[in-house]
């Protein structure tokens, strides 16, 4: 694999604004065309707005077993950011390369991308499938319309490798999620009678303090896929002065 190509290639898409509140269709469609240069067919899965897209490749012969090469192409924002560099602009001081994205995670997307004339060249006995997604950052959003028709478009891969920023050391476990939203109510009276309402707003601080309690018990997360984390994210209720609900 040429080291000029993946990182002409790397310019190419850091040069693409891709933060997560926009659209990526113009990287999905510079991918597109490069790709059918080579001769290489691909399928893009629209979101609803059809504003932006996944993109689904498939390199070899249409066997199970396949390796697929899976990378998100949105970035974070840069706003408010100290940057001494163009952010969408590749740049080289010291020997690295600086832009948004360089690391998370279009720098592996240019490598993929860059090994595609080899994998056409070599005699695969296993399929290698390229699987390019849209809103990672926002929540995993885009690759999710991707997994629905996955089964339907190739045969069964053997692995996945996702190319995430891990200082080159292999990982091969990934925390899960779990999201809960919780409603509490409570029961109005007027302020000169609080003791005989409910407030909803003293047993949602009870039950946030209660789940800060159970957090402190868990060890240090560092990276290991054994040990949890606990967030509260967000807390909204109603206003009043006279009647706390």
């Amino acid at each position: 694999m040429s080291e000029w190509r993946s990182r002409s290639l790397l310019a190419q898409l850091v040069g693409f604004a891709t933060v997560s509140r926009d659209s990526n269709l113009a990287l999905i469609e510079f991918v597109r065309s490069y790709l059918h240069e080579l001769g290489v067919a691909c399928e893009l899965i629209y979101n609803a707005e059809r504003t932006k897209a996944n993109l689904l490749a498939s390199i070899g012969p249409a066997e199970e077993g396949g390796v697929v090469l899976s990378g998100h192409t949105d970035v974070v924002p840069v706003d408010g950011q100290a940057w001494t560099v163009e952010p969408f602009v590749l740049s080289e001081r010291d020997g690295k390369l600086y832009g948004r994205g360089t690391a998370d995670m279009k720098g592996y997307l240019a490598s993929v991308l860059a090994a595609v004339p080899l994998f056409l060249a070599s005699p695969l006995r296993r399929p290698v499938h390229l699987a390019f997604s849209y809103d990672e950052e926002v929540g995993c959003l885009g690759v999710r319309s991707l997994l629905d028709v996955l089964p339907q478009r190739i045969p069964a891969p053997a692995l996945c490798l996702i190319g995430e920023p891990t200082e080159l050391q292999p990982v091969l476990g990934h925390k899960g999620k779990l999201a809960m939203r919780c409603h509490i109510k409570g029961a109005a009276c007027h302020s000169a009678y609080a003791p005989y309402g409910v407030n909803a707003i003293e047993h949602a601080a009870r039950l946030i303090g209660h789940l800060g309690e159970i957090g402190k018990r868990w060890p240090p997360p560092s990276c290991t896929t054994s040990a949890s984390t606990r967030r509260t994210r967000r807390c909204r209720w109603g206003r009043s002065r006279a009647v706390p609900r």
